[in-house]
């Protein structure tokens, strides 16, 4: 894997793991 394709994993993994906190935050209030 290049080093750009491992960015693009982490990027990816951030996103998903902020739109999962934003529902979880959202559902709370």
């Amino acid at each position: 894997m290049s080093p750009q394709d491992i960015v693009g994993l982490v990027v990816a993994a951030a996103l998903l793991v902020y739109l999962l906190a934003a529902l979880l935050f959202a559902e709370r209030f």
